[in-house]
């Protein structure tokens, strides 16, 4: 029997290749654990009838020994806003129940290139909006740690599947933390890679100045293996750019941004974890400096006004007409009307009306233009600070993963979660979660991680520094 909670991308790999067990072996151990967790947690909204074949043709590969990768024969989970062409894909709501992916996503030809087993799509929230997989048009997605509790969002799915040991390692997407967060609150590695280092084709847009594509594993070294696959320029997306991992500097110096630290709002065991976090970079010899990041306190309204907006945008391509649900109506802007208000669930129907709000006439400069504004504040702040120092460390979430309902009827509440991830898009650099303990709440072990900031283009430093706390 394969230990499945001990696995990593690294040593599968070796056991492929050592003939200690094969593909088919090893996506059959991950296709009988989801069948048994799965009707609980509710992760994959589907699983693909065709995983086993994908084994096949990857022990074919293994067996020959051509066009073998790290990643040949390893069983992934897809978030179910990346298209695979030929297979369902839904960004779990119910205006696109039924539609099929017409074409790869940029990151799945390259998956498959490397030779990934295909496990299924993943729950999430709907069209990535959302901190708690609870706005999916198919139910919630349960924390593997306490099934009370929620995995966090957008990536709910891909993080739970991984923590659950439902996959071996899964793609998510990270508007404002959706791949941290929930590593996070499920105890796992999420990599948030620099804006445009992955590209979006065939990634169903949410917030197209701040979506990008990144890896859920179970550690540093994994994350690192899946995005040097995935990264890389690409002609079908004008905004990607060619990114390299470089190696860094031995002794790295850690910005601390004290005065964000101390606003308040952060539970005692993140602000602990944290605070030990910092005392070993400072017993290996790194140094500490308190770092300055002003902008950072208008930095969640600047993100929701971008982010409505651009919602508001990008969604108005669901109308019935091409693809998805479609509705009937007496006139067309009935048909628009039935087919919307069914088809959107009450987040995407909230930010979709706020963000033709901000662009409307009259408020785009008062809301709109001065968020961009805002926005090259904060890029303009990250970028003197990493002027002075390699990493920012800060935690990645303020509280443990909170109950499945706990904030659903407090929209302002849900959105303060991601106080600390929302910065990093709108600046644009790479950033990491890892692990760093855990703390006991009901009687449960709730995991609980520190987030660490690089700089544009920066992911060599960040990933060496991340190894240093982490796996």
């Amino acid at each position: 029997m394969i230990d499945l909670s001990s696995l990593t991308i690294e040593k599968a790999h070796k056991d492929l290749l050592s003939g200690t067990y094969s593909a088919v072996d090893l996506a059959q151990a991950y296709l009988t654990r989801i069948e048994k967790l799965n009707p609980e947690l509710n992760v994959y909204l589907e699983v693909f009838s065709d995983v086993i074949a994908q084994a096949e043709v990857a022990d074919r590969r293994l067996k020959a020994k051509k066009e073998v990768t790290m990643l040949t024969g390893i069983p992934f989970a897809i978030k179910d806003n990346i298209l695979i062409k030929g297979r369902k894909v839904g960004a779990a709501s119910k205006i696109l129940e039924g539609y099929t992916a017409t074409y790869d996503a940029t990151v799945i030809k390259k998956l498959k290139d490397a030779g990934v087993i295909f496990l299924g799509r993943v729950n999430m929230d709907e069209f990535a909006m959302g901190g708690s997989t609870e706005n999916s048009a198919y139910g919630v997605t349960r924390n593997p740690h306490d099934t009370t509790r929620v995995p966090g969002g957008t990536s709910g799915g891909s993080a739970a599947a991984v923590a659950a040991d439902l996959c071996l390692a899964a793609l998510g997407s990270d508007t404002g933390g959706s791949i941290r967060q929930p590593a996070s609150f499920c105890g796992v590695v999420g990599l948030k890679p620099t804006y445009g280092s992955v590209s979006r084709s065939g990634l169903i847009a949410a917030v197209s100045s701040l979506d990008v594509i990144g890896p859920i594993t179970k550690t540093v070294s994994d994350a690192e293996t899946v995005y040097r696959v995935i990264q890389g320029k690409d002609p079908l997306d004008s905004t990607s750019i060619d990114t390299e991992v470089k190696t860094p500097v031995k002794t790295l110096k850690i910005g601390v941004p004290k005065e964000f630290l101390s606003g308040g709002g952060i539970d005692p065991a993140v602000l602990n974890a944290f605070n030990a976090g910092v005392e070993t970079f400072k017993a290996l010899g790194h140094t500490i400096v308190d770092v300055s990041l002003p902008s950072l306190a208008y930095a969640l309204p600047t993100y929701y006004v971008v982010n409505f907006a651009e919602v508001s945008s990008n969604l108005a391509r669901f109308d019935g007409v091409r693809f998805g649900l479609r509705k009937e109506g007496k006139t067309v802007l009935d048909e628009y009307v039935k087919t919307r208000a069914e088809g959107f669930g009450a987040e995407a129907r909230r930010r979709i009306m706020l963000g033709t709000y901000v662009l409307s006439s009259g408020y785009y400069d008062a809301y709109y233009h001065r968020a961009c504004q805002v926005r090259d504040q904060i890029r303009a702040d990250f970028k003197k600070v990493f002027d002075t120092v390699d990493v920012v460390l800060t935690p990645t979430a303020p509280t443990p993963a909170f109950k499945i309902g706990e904030k659903s009827s407090n929209p302002l509440e849900m959105y303060l979660a991601d106080i600390f991830t929302v910065p990093i898009n709108l600046a644009g650099v790479p950033a990491i979660s890892i692990p760093s303990g855990e703390v006991v709440v009901d009687g449960k072990k709730l995991p609980i991680g520190v987030q660490l900031v690089a700089t544009h283009g920066g992911e060599g430093t960040l990933l060496s520094a991340a190894k240093i706390l982490g796996k």
